[in-house]
This record gives C-alpha cells, structure tokens and sequence, in this order.
C-alpha cells in the first residue's frame, strides 16, 4: 500500500490503518480507541513520519480522529535508552478537544507551476495546521514611528498565532495517497467545525 497516511470513517478501518503503519499497533491502537470511547468516527488519518535527530533515526506517528462532537489526536514516538532507561521506550499522548474550541483549520498548499495548474490537481506538498487555543506562539518586535529621528519608547508590537498541531507531507516524501488523504481528513474537520458555530 502507498503512502503511510490513511484515511476513512469505521473504527475497524481505523484499526487496520494503525496497523498497517507498523508502529507499535498495539500501543497506538489501544491509546487511540480508549480516547475515541464509544463514539462514531466520522473521519480520521494515521500518519507515520520517520526524523533524522543526530546521529539518530527517529520515527513517530500523529492519529487524528474526528467524531461527531470531538477532534481526537494522538502522537507516539520512541526514545532510545537513556540515564532515565536502560532500554528504548515510547511515549503515548492522546488529547481531545470538543469541536467548538477549535479556532483554526489551515491547509497551506504547495503547487507546481501554478500557471499551469488545473482544478483537481493534487500539490506536491499540503501542510495542515489545527488551532484550539492549547499552544500559542507570540512574536513581538519593537514598534516605530514614521520618524527617522524619534527616539521614543513607542512599547512593542507583534501576533499572536495557534498552532496546536502542525502536520506536513509531500507527494516525494509520503505518496500521492497520503497527500490526497490529508486534504480529505481537512475538509471533513474544516465542515465539522463550521457546523458547530
């Protein structure tokens, strides 16, 4: 099977998705429907993502979830032993979030000779950015006046951003499939939380 994102709607896709990545299914499967419950899913995406860190590889999967009143993500990764382990270990999170505190959805497309670009084309790369109000980043700089030769404190200026999560693939990285699932996974959140307003 392409690509190591997948995407569908029945608990018992959703479990086969979590296996077929083969990262540690048991664990991610078990983390995954205790925090789903007995909810319906509506949609969701298993992605597993490999990183190099040093001289380390390092893989880790991202579960989303969506069901009629909540967006349900799950993240894992592995740790190599250390002074704290004297053997690997993971690390399992699960967070829910009831669909109306999401702020956010934003899909940033990446498109190839956008001139030439017709409707239904796949980009090359999609990255979705999911905002509740969990994580914010603020940057300031220092606000000016109009005036070369002002040298008053005039305080400081910036923004505010919400990026709770922030999930990357690309068509060379990860497969057509698992960009097309992305964009899938996006709209259901993106109509889900619009019906929620």
């Amino acid at each position: 099977m392409d690509g190591m994102a997948k995407t569908g709607t029945t608990t018992q896709g959703l479990r086969a998705a979590i296996e077929r990545s083969g990262y540690y299914p048991a664990l991610v499967a078990e983390a995954v429907e205790a925090a789903v419950g007995g909810e319906a899913i509506s949609s969701y995406l298993v992605h597993q993502e490999t990183t190099f860190d040093a001289n380390e590889v390092r893989r880790h999967v991202t579960v989303l979830v969506l069901t009629a009143n909540r967006f349900i993500v799950s993240h894992t990764d592995e740790q190599a032993a250390d002074s704290s382990s004297p053997t690997p270990y993971a690390t399992t999170s699960t967070e829910s979030v009831k669909l109306g505190r999401i702020s956010s959805v934003v899909v940033s497309r990446v498109v190839a000779n956008p001139e030439s670009y017709t409707p239904g084309t796949l980009p090359r790369e999609v990255v979705l950015t999911i905002g509740w109000g969990a994580v914010s980043r603020l940057d300031l700089e220092p606000a000016a006046c109009g005036d070369p030769n002002c040298d008053a404190d005039h305080g400081y200026t910036g923004s505010s951003t919400a990026d709770d999560l922030s999930l990357r693939v690309s068509e060379a990285g990860d497969g057509p499939d698992t960009v097309r699932q992305t964009l899938v996974f996006a709209q259901a959140l993106s109509e889900a939380t619009a019906a929620t307003r």
